[in-house]
């Protein structure tokens, strides 16, 4: 698996960005937000129970993480057809303010090594990575377990310090002062 220091790979992707046919879709590759912080948060499948409530979590959030120079990408390996089809469908998820990424050849979660062996889906994998495209942050968890936004943000806010944050560190606090 990438880790921490490695850059995040190339790739191209279809992406959702509306509900409209005639607009749905863009390409998208590592370059799109190129001189930003990008948030890959990786998700099994589409139509699943876990999975929209921590997109609709990021979406509440897409404000805060704009405010920090961020972009987020939701991305899975189902198509770009379905992502829009659950857009259409589910109502938590019909205003997403960011690109839901469609990873059908599994080259890219191939790449990041988050490939579940079994059901060839993507693990639920984190990547924040920095406007030079070096990964600085990864967390996975089990497919039963979402992901908190709210922790991602609040490390995207102590890597952008680029000091050293103590545990539950937030945002306005001070950091650690090295003697």
């Amino acid at each position: 698996m990438l880790t921490i220091g490695n850059r995040f790979p190339s790739f191209r992707a279809k992406g959702v960005v509306s509900n409209d046919l005639a607009g749905a879709f863009q390409d998208f590759d590592e370059r799109s937000a190129a001189g930003k912080w990008q948030v890959y948060f990786f998700y099994p499948k589409d139509f699943t129970f876990v999975c929209p409530t921590e997109i609709a979590g990021f979406a509440k959030l897409n404000a805060q993480f704009q405010e920090r120079d961020a972009q987020l990408y939701a991305v899975s390996t189902d198509s770009e057809f379905v992502h829009l089809a659950w857009r259409k469908d589910h109502e938590s998820l019909r205003e997403l303010p960011f690109p839901m990424l469609s990873d059908l050849s599994r080259e890219l979660s191939e790449q990041l090594g988050i490939l579940e062996p079994g059901d060839k889906v993507a693990l639920r994998a984190t990547f924040v990575v920095d406007p030079e495209g070096i990964i600085r942050f990864v967390s996975v968890t089990d497919g039963s377990v979402g992901r908190n936004p709210e922790e991602v943000l609040r490390v995207l806010d102590a890597l952008q310090t680029g000091e050293l944050c103590p545990r539950n560190w937030k945002k306005g606090q001070e950091t650690l002062k090295v003697a």
